[in-house]
């Protein structure tokens, strides 16, 4: 019981961790700009079909890659990525909003 707690909540906290970043991206990419996004793949998305569609795509591919992860049991590599997420896309982003 404990392990399907686990696995379900390192995929909760990768799927928040990728709503963050969307909705971050998008109020930065809003307020500075397109050359404000440090991903030069997300920046030609964004300037290319919008920051909506690129966003939107550039997230469910994200969670696209980690579904095959999550079906072979590779919790904690979600986690370590979920973490990885939160620490060098959902901070940043939050730190040049609202500082």
């Amino acid at each position: 019981m404990t392990g399907r707690w686990l696995s379900r909540g390192a995929l909760l906290a990768f799927l928040a961790a990728q709503i963050g970043d969307g909705l971050l991206t998008y109020a930065g990419i809003s307020q500075f700009g397109t050359g404000v996004e440090a991903n030069p793949l997300v920046a030609w998305y964004v300037h290319t079909f919008g920051p909506e569609a690129a966003l939107a795509s550039t997230k469910t591919f994200a969670v696209a890659c980690v579904i095959p992860l999550w079906w072979r049991g590779m919790h904690k590599t979600i986690a370590v990525l979920a973490g990885l997420y939160l620490w060098a896309a959902v901070l940043p982003w939050a730190h040049l909003l609202w500082r």
